[in-house]
């Protein structure tokens, strides 16, 4: 659909709603989505801005390739300072969502200010209205989507909404549309219940429309889905096993962060992998996965849907979980399983459909619960103050801690907090696996190097979204380099950053460039877009988001010093597996990589690198 040209400004203290041209200057140099919502967003808000206070802004965000026949074209954004880290937060989604909002006509929502009273945004085409959420306040996602739904008596209207997680300031809260896909990092469904918004409920009946040139868009993009049916990871891996497909590979090759990153393998991974989803269980001859399943436009479907085992102890007096629903993914298996050294596949599902239902990030909230089962385990939380006993392995604590975080009840509250803040008020900092507040995704840094630079660099803390080096120094995408050496990973980082920086702004999903390169992405932005978008200019703009993101938080207070890991993963050497005997070694690589951005010593963009880029 490339750019409707306009977006609306809702200003949530008055209840007013205005509608704005969209900057085109902004859009040639940022394209849209997380570049082109970042550049609004840093241009209108104080880094100094407390994330949960009226002055925050919230901005949903498409790309041009939002919405159109390109593959995987159903992306979202949602942009902000994030309360869990106090950085820049972008946080991605699929679904169905985004190409709703798009062909209601609107590239973009900022959302200004907090509403008196909950509320919810109702769109319909260019009808636009704040409405009344105070029978909404309370409710889970699930029950959110199925009132709203109900209400316009309309199936077809999307609905990106927070459940209790967000009412109640867990800093790790997502926002959740079509029931189980999210914008899932850093609280940003935090910001939203700040706001007193519930929901945004949109139908869109315009369609696509301003490709620049469509006979040239179809080609290309035709000539773009042949390859990724034709890799093996986005056409049979993905398809067949979801992201799931690493979980053994991850344990086999000693990256496997285990018990709170005190191991670097699982013995259960087996038991909670994408091959065990797909068996047979003893207790009801049923496998828990059901199918894939496909966000807009996608034609890859890595998404799963699964039942639970309605036997299971988690579930056994509550039928609402029986029925078919998002099943896990690779991070979150991770996190809720390996991280607390829990094998219980349906206890980990149990968990997941709670996360979906309330809206809470799985990573954080798991990661969390990892630090949870060392502490107690060193004594210093007890089951007096836990309401339960919670030792590692423990499925039956992942279960009442996941209820008591969503309710926002008892120790629920403390967990609620995420690590970094929980470890510090009991004493024992050093155990949250967190960057810049944010906790790990699914590998070790000592196992896999180069995801030691691309934490302890990324601009929303720890993730591995924004420069997923796994691709290269695992499984060989788009060239093989070794896991086990930091040689040439700050050039590796620095690439993988500024070309997801691009895939991010196209509005395409990530998990496209397991087949794809810029290169890939550049032809079909050029036959969509007006202007002029060479392979340059896309490279040049992922640098241009990067470092933006990065003078934001500069001036958000933070320094080199942020730059770093966990005091476990730089002095604990790993101990079993091919990194046996490694700590992460971001010490050789950080000046280096530094250079490479034309950063200054203490992590600042020089002069000479600002005017390059335009910034």
């Amino acid at each position: 659909m490339a750019w409707t040209r306009k977006f609306l400004r809702i200003n949530l203290t008055s209840g007013s709603v205005a509608v704005e041209p969209l900057n085109m200057e902004w859009a040639q140099q940022y394209l849209g989505q997380r570049g082109l919502a970042t550049k609004y967003f840093v241009s209108e808000v104080d880094p100094k801005v407390d994330p949960l206070s009226p002055d925050n802004k919230l901005i949903f965000t498409t790309g041009p390739l939002t919405g159109t026949m390109a593959s995987t074209g159903g992306r979202y954004s949602v942009v902000t300072k994030g309360p869990l880290t106090g950085a820049i937060a972008c946080s991605n989604s699929g679904g169905y969502f985004g190409a709703e909002l798009k062909m209601a006509g609107w590239d973009m929502i900022i959302l200004e200010g907090k509403s008196p009273r909950p509320v919810y945004l109702w769109i319909e085409d260019d009808k636009v209205e704040l409405r009344d959420a105070s029978h909404l306040w309370g409710k889970t996602v699930w029950e959110t989507e199925e009132t709203v739904k109900k209400q316009h008596q309309d199936p077809l209207v999307r609905v990106s909404s927070i459940g209790r997680a967000g009412e109640n300031g867990v800093l790790y809260a997502c926002i959740v549309n079509d029931l189980h896909r999210a914008a899932g990092r850093s609280g940003v469904g935090a910001v939203m219940g700040s706001k007193n918004l519930k929901a945004i409920a949109v139908r869109g009946t315009k369609g696509v429309g301003n490709i620049a040139n469509p006979k040239e868009f179809m080609k290309v993009t035709f000539e773009k889905k042949k390859i990724l049916k034709e890799n093996a990871v986005t056409g049979a891996g993905l398809p067949t096993y979801g992201t799931q497909v690493l979980m053994n590979v991850i344990n086999e090759i000693g990256a496997m962060p285990t018990r709170n990153h005190r191991d670097v393998q699982f013995e259960g991974a087996r038991k909670i992998s994408a091959e065990a989803m797909r068996e047979k269980r003893p207790t009801d001859g049923k496998a828990q996965l059901v199918n894939n399943q496909a966000c807009f436009g996608c034609t890859i479907a890595c998404g799963r849907i699964s039942k639970i085992d309605q036997n299971h102890f988690s579930v056994v007096n509550s039928p609402k979980y029986w029925g078919a629903s998002g099943g896990l993914e690779y991070e979150a298996a991770w996190a809720l399983g390996s991280a607390n050294g829990v094998d219980d596949l349906e206890a980990l599902q149990y968990a997941n459909l709670l996360c979906n239902e309330d809206g809470m990030d799985p990573i954080s909230f798991g990661a969390t619960i990892g630090a949870v089962m060392e502490l107690y385990e060193m004594g210093v939380l007890t089951k007096e103050q836990l309401g339960i006993e919670a030792p590692f392995g423990s499925a039956k604590a992942l279960a009442l801690l996941t209820e008591m975080t969503a309710r926002g009840e008892g120790f629920g509250k403390d967990i609620g907090m995420g690590s970094a803040r929980m470890c510090a008020k009991y004493g024992h900092p050093e155990l949250s696996m967190t960057v810049k507040g944010q906790e790990f995704p699914a590998y070790d840094s000592r196992g896999i190097q180069g995801m030691g630079l691309t934490y302890a660099t990324s601009n929303r803390g720890a993730c591995h979204l924004r420069s997923y080096t796994v691709a290269s120094e695992v499984l060989g995408i788009p060239v093989k380099t070794d896991p086990l050496t930091t040689d040439g990973k700050p050039a590796l980082v620095k690439a993988f950053q500024d070309a997801t920086a691009v895939f991010d702004s196209s509005g395409l999903c990530v998990f496209t460039s397991f087949a794809w390169g810029v290169a890939d992405v550049q032809p079909q932005v050029q036959a969509a877009c007006e202007g002029d978008w060479s392979l340059e200019k896309l490279n040049e703009m992922g640098e241009r988001i990067w470092n933006l993101e990065r003078q934001f938080n500069n001036a958000a207070g933070f320094t080199a010093k942020d730059d770093t890991l966990p005091p476990r993963l730089l002095t604990e050497p790993a101990k079993v597996g091919p990194a046996k005997g490694l700590v992460s070694g971001l010490d050789k690589m950080l000046p280096e990589y530094y250079e490479l951005r034309g950063w200054d010593t203490e992590g600042r963009p020089t002069p000479e690198t600002l005017t390059r880029l335009g910034l």
